[in-house]
């Protein structure tokens, strides 16, 4: 069983996606499965991903599915995820080379349900950290935490236990999957430092609504 499993939406992005591909092929958490998934790409993103699986055979699986949004590409590849830990990374931000395997390590030393961590905010001529609040309960969980799935690891069993998914045709899907997930949280961990690196792109789903 991989420690870790990450799964990474595509969707038009040829211009990105090799670097958020190298950036998980980098990790220094050797035992890793990278899942992605061709949410019906029009560009070349699918045939660039087809190559990565060829050349990666014991870390990446690549698979294609019909158009149906970033919750539904997330959702199927979770059916392909057999590690211990989920993550999600969209496929136009890239992480640090040390993320998973400081996560996962947090996870197992304080058999966390959930681990997050830090990221930056990516602009064409600035950078930004976003340093997040520790929380100690679930209503300051509720309160304080950032929504958002891909600077967390998930445990496997949990989500399956539950069976919650990503809401199809919600713009901000992230806010009812993570709020839906607290309950069954028993235990969060934070890892404090920046790994994930946000890019802001004028035409990516958050800044063209």
């Amino acid at each position: 069983m991989p420690k870790v499993s990450v799964i990474v939406p595509i969707y038009n992005v040829e211009k990105y996606l090799e670097k958020c591909i190298n950036s998980l092929l980098s990790q220094t958490l050797e035992d890793i499965q990278i899942i992605l998934v061709n949410d019906g790409s029009k560009d070349n993103s699918g045939n660039i991903a087809k190559e990565y699986e060829k050349n990666n055979k014991d870390r990446v699986i690549y698979v294609e599915k019909e158009n149906g949004g970033l919750s539904d590409a997330r959702n199927y590849g979770m059916q392909y995820a057999t590690g211990e830990y989920i993550a999600f990374l969209d496929s136009d931000d890239y992480v640090d080379e040390t993320m998973y395997e400081e996560m996962y390590n947090m996870a197992q030393k304080e058999a966390a349900d959930m681990v997050e961590c830090n990221f930056i905010w990516e602009y064409p001529d600035k950078k930004r950290e976003d340093i997040g609040a520790v929380y100690n309960s679930k209503r300051e969980m509720v309160e304080k935490a950032r929504v958002v799935a891909w600077n967390k690891l998930i445990k496997r069993e949990l989500l399956e236990k539950t069976g919650v998914k990503f809401p199809i045709g919600l713009r901000y899907e992230d806010v009812e999957f993570f709020y839906k997930l607290v309950p069954y949280l028993e235990k969060v961990s934070f890892v404090k430092k920046c790994f994930v690196h946000y890019v802001q792109r004028e035409n990516s789903i958050a800044n063209t609504q």
